[in-house]
């Protein structure tokens, strides 16, 4: 058995800046909340300021217009004060456009302080709805959900970034995605005002930008329009504005209305054809793209901040060459839908109308989506992933007393010192070593209730998770293979699909043992397995899955009451290991120190459970 405590792999990569701590982490946050506060404050005195000078100057022309009527001003008088009215008006909509801003700053830095203080579950986005109860380890390991690992680095501006944090969390990369992210991340850690850019990204906070808005109308299908419609239209149309302004500018005098309206005639009759013979195919466009006209300004602006970037890491540099130009294209996209948007107001009705101009932009826009579809959905692919890696990085910045893993090819491997359960707060997180390798296949971890078993499988659990990511993980060291993570440590009945406990729980196993037949090593978890049946079964069972696994070239953890499995690491050709956890050793049973120690549990505390129970023994 590899000793305890573990010593450290030949190769560590320690934290990545080893003279910034937690709590100068938080002394920047709070600087910074206070600098936005302040500016919050004097923003709000200009506003009033504005205000006041608004309705000063509003007074002062109402009061010289009553003097001028009575003739005892001149006419020109109430005048005077338009020109200050005018400047006040556009500092009060400056001011309120900057209160906005700082407003969504200083909620953007109350929630980094909370992160770091510990303070952050139910505060964030939780991701649920990105949450597969089918999926082999995001409902175990707490990926999703309030208090979940999402939440705690969740920053997205947009739904489209969200997505790809989650995509992130719950999809096992390659060996060379995973350092290039981890190099990514590297560079962006740092970039604090970068991550207050994408914070103020878009016009409103409430602008999500969610994928779906954009897939389904990608993957709606072509609305059918005439060829060259387009063009006749736009020639049409502008014939006819010329002989509008024509009308306006010489009717009655050189040329006669008589004239100007036979010259109207056609061309105003022949939009109108065309609009009743396209109103169904436009008005359901119209309809299916009012969603869509609201969210493209924020992914426009992410993809020209990242244009106007200069990286080095490699992942960063295809990031920026992916989406060049990528806003210039979206812009005009976005121009398009605010036109469709502005026709049908009431002083662009008409005009809107006699040019046929939601025909055009319809047109127009199912064009662009033609052309560009396929590019938009790699323009939205692009900035999920920069959303993810963000996060990542802000991740690394809250947390510096994380370290990088080494990821290694090979074997499976998951080789830490000192790692911790990523959720838990510092001052409460106990840290173990954990030695998993070809020499140390499995481990069996016997202990009573509460005394931290499945804690420590969710710590090795998420750190590979976040390993896997790209980002730091809260251990002193870690080297890892590229590992397929399995765990079964939340099964419930599933109701839904007519399946109890037990069932679902010998799914995730089989879900497990398919995972192996691929060529990435699986990391499998599991707590209390079969508990569900009589001892002397479940330790048949029991071996059989392990031995399976194991000959797969897998790797991982089970947790027990059961001594009766600790059996099973006895075999020597399995290589597995039997530790477990308990008590403090001071006399209560109860007083666990969530160490994990070699060899199997000696402790019996049946009697202090009962008195938990309310027994009167």
């Amino acid at each position: 058995m590899a000793p305890f405590p573990l010593v450290a792999a030949s190769a560590i990569v320690r934290s990545y800046d080893n003279h910034v701590g937690i709590d100068d982490v938080l002394i920047r946050y709070e600087t910074r909340l206070n600098e936005v506060q302040i500016a919050m404050e004097q923003t709000r005195l200009h506003h009033i300021a504005a205000v006041v000078v608004l309705v000063v100057a509003g007074a002062l022309f109402l009061t010289l217009g009553l003097y001028a009527i009575r003739t005892q001003l001149p006419f020109w008088a109430p005048l005077l004060p338009i020109p200050v009215a005018v400047v006040a008006a556009q500092r009060y909509r400056r001011y309120r456009g900057t209160g906005s801003r700082t407003w969504r700053l200083r909620r953007f830095y109350d929630r980094a302080v909370k992160r770091v203080q510990g303070d952050w579950s139910g505060n964030g986005v939780t991701g649920e709805a990105f949450n597969d109860p089918s999926h082999a380890y995001a409902n175990d390991l707490g990926i999703f959900g309030e208090g979940s690992l999402f939440e705690l680095i969740c920053i997205g501006r947009s739904g489209v970034g969200q997505q790809g944090l989650a995509n992130y969390l719950s999809e096992a990369p390659t060996l060379e995605e995973t350092l290039a992210r981890q190099e990514a991340v590297r560079e962006l850690c740092q970039r604090t005002d970068l991550r207050e850019k994408i914070a103020l990204l878009g016009p409103f906070e409430f602008s999500e930008s969610k994928r779906e808005t954009f897939t389904d109308w990608l993957d709606s299908p072509a609305v059918p329009f005439p060829a060259l419609l387009g063009i006749i239209l736009l020639i049409s149309s502008a014939l006819l504005a010329i002989v509008i302004l024509a009308g306006l500018a010489l009717g009655g005098t050189i040329l006669p209305w008589i004239a100007v309206a036979n010259w109207m005639t056609p061309f105003i009759l022949f939009h109108a054809a065309v609009g009743l013979t396209l109103r169904s195919r436009v008005t359901k466009m119209i309809h299916s793209l009012g969603a869509l006209s609201s969210e493209t300004q924020l992914v426009r602006e992410g993809l020209q901040m990242i244009e106007s970037q200069q990286f080095t890491s490699a992942k960063l540099c295809r990031i920026a060459d992916r989406v060049r130009n990528g806003s210039a294209s979206i812009r005009k996209l976005e121009r398009r839908l605010n036109a469709l948007h502005e026709r049908n107001k009431d002083w662009f009705s008409l005009p809107s109308h006699v040019l046929a101009l939601g025909t055009q932009l319809c047109i127009a826009i199912e064009q662009w989506r033609l052309k560009n579809g396929s590019a938009l959905r790699d323009w939205l692919e692009v900035w999920a992933e920069f959303e993810a890696l963000n996060a990542l990085a802000c991740y690394a910045y809250e947390n510096p007393d994380n370290t990088f893993p080494e990821l290694v090819d090979g074997d499976a491997c998951f080789e830490a010192r000192a790692a911790g359960h990523p959720l838990l707060p510092r001052q409460v997180c106990v840290p173990n070593d954990v030695w998993l390798n070809p020499r140390s296949r499995f481990y069996i971890v016997s202990g009573s209730n509460m005394s931290g078993k499945s804690t420590i499988l969710r710590a090795i659990g998420l750190n590979a998770v976040l390993a896997l990511a790209g980002a730091p993980v809260r251990a002193q060291s870690l080297r890892m293979s590229r590992l397929s993570v399995c765990a079964s440590l939340a099964v419930v009945d599933s109701l839904l699909n007519g399946k109890s406990k037990f069932l679902v729980e010998v799914d995730r196993l089989r879900q497990a043992i398919e995972l192996a037949l691929g060529d990435t090593p699986v990391l499998f978890l599991v707590d209390e397995i079969f508990s569900g049946t009589n001892s002397r079964d479940r330790r048949t069972a029991a071996e059989a899955v392990v031995r399976t696994l194991v000959n797969r070239g897998a790797i991982g953890a089970l947790s027990t009451h059961d001594l009766a499995l600790s059996e099973i690491a006895d075999d020597g050709a399995l290589c597995g290991e039997n530790v477990h956890m308990g008590s403090k050793g001071e006399g209560d049973p109860m007083d666990f120190d969530y160490l994990l120690k070699p060899g199997v549990t000696r402790e019996a505390n049946a009697l202090a459970i009962a008195r938990m129970a309310g027994v009167p023994v």
